[in-house]
């Protein structure tokens, strides 16, 4: 019994151990670690080539239509007034001829494809991976060296006709469209073809676009009356036409060109003594004289230094004019151009020959906008001429007071219109320079109104001093002025900076404190359609607190009404403005006995809460010829506002709650006397002490009509004076420039044979 149930456990015990075996499942093995990684990057990559295919796809939806009369127009700039509509000027369809592929000869073909694409003939699609890679390894070796760009020809081109080079925009999504476009144009066209539109396409500099366009440009010549050395020029000079410039850079010039004929050799189109005796060639054989280049129009010869200074602006915001096919929509009022281009160069003022030149700057008070300027008159039909409304460097004489003399006086002193200020003898300090005024006379103690209101040089000096060069330096550098670090106290009395400065910095006066940058630009529209707005981006910067501006303000309106700018007075017009001179020194006299009773320079600079003029008047040879007549910058100026006041409402400005006024003058509240009986005390005895000064012998008369002689032209007497707004005739004193206009007092004499502008 015992063996039989022994039995039947281990019968039992097999029959487990089966089911247990036949129930128990295989156990896999698992795969290496390195089939798992493979694996899953196989898979990111199926996956990244997806997204990336899609997104490709996403993005080229949305490329430019490829037109070959696209390809074929290339590059261009317009640019257009305020309106939106009117065109100023058309760069680059207008100055450029095109050239057939069967007129192209075929050694420019070998120096463009030789320096730019070697390989493009046998490229099967748009790229050349070889380029590529060759490129990407330079670019990670020389760290330091400008990149080299991969691109091949058909790429270039695609950039050229429908893109910009503005680095912000240099975005996945414009390389999806590029890259799709230049696919489409291997499709679509031919390398014969590709080639044509290129060489068609490039800017070469100096406002010429097309190698056809180039060669006669420069050589005078067509394309294929070119040498070797002059063809392998005009190919290079598109890598980077204003560095290649042989006008401008010849060194750099050669060094290009001798690239592209070492290219052209190393590529077999030209033998290596062909290469030697072209590389001998000096950068100016054949080359002609520097010209201006074809297509002007009216509006572009109205308009032409307000679009020097639209390509400046296009430049700053990263984008390059003459290669990124952008439409540009400006801040010009046109009307207002063409008006103050006339006025300059026609016979509503009588200026004294065609040699007499100015500079005028119109500006928008309340948002930086620069609205018109002039740079010249009488030079013909010259494009790109000397503006001298942001060119010159030439004293800006007694409009510089308000801004870096009296304005930081209220701005850190806390002084008032009524602060006592001395017109008394003055030696620079530590220096035997002394400082004088037109007259050569003394008017003693007198208000800071007073002093600023007939410009007299002492007092403003002496503020100046009292304020602290440093710190007023500060002020104005708030005002988009650098003062030189080098410079004196003289500088209180005249600094070179433009009329571009001027009406800018005043810009700040007239809109209760704030400093807006010059804005030329409304718009940018690339070739890709994308809009940049720049309408509101112009914010401006709190420069000086209301009460300085308003107090500024309401001194510089007794410039016009009882000042030295009685020339300028409208009827009715709320309105603030200064006088400016630049005097010679009794050397400059004696070597040219002509300049006598003249001045180098003469400015007037005026604002309404509309609009802020600076105009300039002067010689470029200012020590052959002197400016006699010194109301014809006032006159420029009354002409304009004149014309622009009719079209804006006329308010005064209001006086701001941190200002008080006593007895006709104005405080910083706070620092107002006790009562308005001490402030007129203080007066009465001020005007005692100037009429008892045993160095003054000008009447109270002389003080408002600081006319340095007889110097005015009498030709000025003549003049049509402008209609004031509403229609009614000019008032009596302007009528006559020459009465109670002069500007005389502005004049920085600091004595014999000392400069006027330095210490």
């Amino acid at each position: 019994m015992a063996q039989q149930n022994k039995a039947m456990t281990r019968e039992a015990r097999k029959a487990a151990q089966t089911r247990n075996k036949r129930s128990k499942k295989p156990i896999k093995k698992k795969k290496p670690l390195w089939r798992r990684i493979i694996k899953w990057f196989l898979w990111l990559i199926v996956a990244g080539t997806v997204f990336g295919v899609g997104l490709f796809a996403y993005y080229a939806k949305d490329a430019p239509a490829l037109s070959a009369s696209k390809l074929e127009s290339g590059q261009s700039l317009t640019i257009y007034a305020a309106d939106a509509k009117t065109v100023l000027t058309k760069l680059g369809s207008e100055n450029r001829t095109n050239v057939k592929s069967t007129a192209i000869p075929q050694q420019l073909k070998d120096a463009v494809v030789s320096i730019e694409d070697r390989r493009f003939y046998n490229e099967p699609f748009w790229i050349d991976p070889i380029r590529i890679a060759s490129s990407a390894f330079y670019n990670l070796t020389h760290p330091n060296s400008d990149p080299q760009g991969g691109s091949t020809l058909t790429q270039q081109l695609v950039k050229l006709t429908y893109f910009s080079t503005k680095k912000s925009d240099q975005t996945l999504r414009r390389k999806a469209q590029e890259a799709w476009l230049a696919m489409q144009v291997e499709r679509h066209f031919s390398k014969e073809q590709i080639l044509e539109y290129y060489i068609n396409a490039v800017y070469e500099a100096n406002g010429i676009y097309g190698m056809g366009t180039a060669a006669t440009y420069y050589y005078g010549k067509d394309l294929d009356k070119l040498t070797i050395a002059q063809t392998a020029l005009i190919a290079g000079i598109p890598n980077s036409p204003n560095n290649y410039d042989p006008y401008v850079h010849p060194e750099a010039a050669k060094n290009r060109r001798d690239l592209v004929i070492q290219a052209m050799a190393d590529n077999g189109k030209i033998s290596a003594s062909e290469a030697a005796t072209a590389k001998a060639t000096a950068i100016d054989t054949g080359l002609q004289a520097k010209a201006a280049a074809a297509g002007s129009n009216d509006n572009a010869l109205v308009a032409d230094a307000y679009i020097q200074e639209v390509i400046k602006a296009i430049k700053s915001k990263g984008y390059d004019p003459y290669r990124d096919n952008l439409s540009v929509v400006t801040n010009l009022d046109l009307p207002t151009q063409k008006y103050l281009y006339q006025l300059v160069n026609g016979t509503q003022i009588a200026f004294p020959d065609d040699l007499f030149q100015t500079g005028v700057t119109i500006t928008d008070p309340n948002n930086g906008n620069v609205i018109a300027m002039i740079g010249n008159r009488k030079v013909g039909n010259v494009q790109m001429a000397l503006n001298r409304a942001t060119q010159t460097d030439r004293s800006n004489g007694s409009t510089i007071k308000p801004l870096l003399d009296y304005a930081p006086a209220f701005e850190y002193l806390d002084w008032s219109t009524a602060q006592k200020v001395e017109d008394t003898p003055y030696t620079y300090p530590g220096t035997n320079i002394s400082l004088m005024d037109w007259d050569r006379k003394y008017l003693g103690t007198m208000t800071l109104r007073q002093a600023l209101a007939v410009s007299r040089n002492i007092p403003a000096v002496r503020t100046l001093e009292e304020v602290g060069l440093t710190k007023a330096s500060q002020f104005v550098s708030n005002l988009g002025i650098k003062i030189p670090s080098s410079a004196g106290l003289s500088v209180g009395i005249g600094a070179n900076i433009s009329t571009l400065q001027v009406a800018s910095a005043y810009n700040a006066f007239a809109n209760g404190g704030t400093y807006y940058k010059p804005q030329y630009i409304k718009k940018i529209t690339t070739a890709d359609k994308i809009e940049h707005d720049y309408t509101d981006s112009n914010e401006g910067t709190r420069a000086m607190k209301a009460s300085t501006a308003y107090m500024i303000t309401d001194v510089l309106k007794d410039v016009i009404t009882n000042g030295s700018a009685t020339s300028t007075a409208i009827s009715g017009l709320y309105q603030a403005g200064k006088t400016g001179t630049t005097g010679y020194t009794d050397k400059e006299i004696a070597k040219n006995a002509a300049l006598n009773n003249t001045v180098k320079d003469s400015w007037f600079a005026g604002y309404t809460k509309h609009y802020s003029i600076a105009v300039w008047t002067g010689y470029d040879k200012a020590n052959q010829h002197g400016v006699a007549n010194q109301t014809i910058a006032q006159l420029i100026y009354r002409y304009m506002m004149v014309y622009l006041s009719q079209k804006v409402s006329n308010s005064d400005w209001t006086m701001p709650s941190s200002v008080v006024s006593q007895g006709g003058e104005l405080y910083v509240k706070g620092s107002e006397p006790d009562s308005a009986t001490d402030d007129q005390t203080d007066e009465s005895s001020s005007e005692s002490s100037s009429s008892s000064s045993s160095e003054s012998s000008t009447s109270s008369s002389a003080i408002d009509q600081e006319q340095p002689g007889n110097g005015e032209s009498s030709s000025s007497s003549t003049t049509t004076t402008p209609t004031e707004p509403g229609g009614n005739d000019s008032s009596s004193s302007s009528s006559s420039p020459t009465t109670g206009g002069g500007n005389g007092g502005d004049t920085e004499s600091p004595g014999t044979g000392s400069s006027s502008t330095t210490q």
